[in-house]
């Protein structure tokens, strides 16, 4: 590794620069704690490029055929894995069964949210986003559901985690914390991480999908779902920005007062759906989820 590290990337080939590049998590420095690093982290996550492009989207976001509907389809997985996560590792709650408090980050058109304010165990669901036209959509299709109009059902707020108020107390944190689809385009992902941390009670969840950085994940998540099939807008994705499981699973490691780490790999078959493929995750897109210790 350190004979590689003493070649010149511009002298290589492009594919071969895209190797070498470190992993991306945890080429930003990473707090030692459960809390936000002392050292200060970029003022935002968010970037006006991201912004821009998912802006252009949002009057489509809820059209089950449109830009948004592999998001649409890969919607009833993500309940799958975070059931799956909670009743592995169960909590006093979940052996006595108390309503769930939740924290979507990135919400888009809260197609995760108003699915999870339906839940009979929920209690509450916030989301956020800082793209306001995108958000003018979620609380528009609000709208067209009572029980999602009832007071504390599901809440929608225009900000960016690191300006979200914390919790009073740990207790006041949410059971899952979810950032669905949403790492992979932020600049900074471990700053983004540590301020989303906090806001999860003891025993909660930080649940997350994203895509490894393989050339299997190029190919179809960049040539076939972008540019030939169109499944996807082109300009949607990042390859670059894509992290690798195991950099997840090494970043996990280093979150003292975290455990239990969970991954779920999904591929996506033109014609079925989303379905889980065992090992998928190395290579593809995948779920990742971390537990706070209680």
């Amino acid at each position: 590794m350190a004979a590689l590290r003493t070649l010149r990337p511009t002298a290589l080939p492009a594919g071969i620069r895209q190797l070498l590049t470190p992993p991306r998590i945890m080429s930003y420095s990473t707090p030692s704690s459960s809390q936000p690093s002392t050292t200060p982290p970029p003022k935002s996550s968010v970037s006006e490029t991201e912004m821009s492009h998912f802006s252009a989207l949002a009057s489509s976001w809820w059209d089950p055929e449109g830009p948004s509907r592999i998001l649409h389809e890969m919607n009833p997985l993500r309940h799958v894995f975070i059931q799956r996560c909670r009743s592995l590792y169960p909590t006093d709650m979940t052996k006595t069964p108390k309503k769930l408090r939740y924290l979507d980050v990135g919400c888009g058109g809260g197609i995760f949210a108003e699915s999870a304010a339906r839940l009979v165990d929920t209690e509450s669901v916030t989301a956020i986003d800082p793209t306001k036209e995108v958000l003018a959509v979620a609380k528009k299709h609000q709208k067209s559901d009572p029980l999602l109009c009832e007071p504390g059902r599901l809440n929608y707020i225009n900000t960016a985690i690191e300006n979200l108020p914390l919790p009073a107390t740990p207790e006041q944190g949410v059971d899952v914390l979810s950032v669905f689809e949403v790492i992979e385009h932020v600049t900074h992902p471990a700053p983004f991480l540590a301020n989303c941390m906090p806001h999860v009670k003891p025993g909660g969840w930080l649940v997350l999908s994203t895509i490894s950085r393989t050339w299997a994940s190029w190919f179809t998540t960049k040539l076939v779902a972008e540019d030939i099939m169109r499944i996807v807008p082109p300009g949607t994705h990042d390859w670059h920005q894509y992290i690798n499981v195991d950099e997840m699973k090494a970043w996990a490691a280093k979150q003292p007062g975290w455990s239990n780490p969970m991954t779920m790999g999904v591929v996506y078959i033109p014609g079925f759906g989303w379905k889980e493929i065992q090992g998928s995750e190395g290579w593809g897109n995948y779920f990742f989820a971390i537990r706070k210790n209680a």
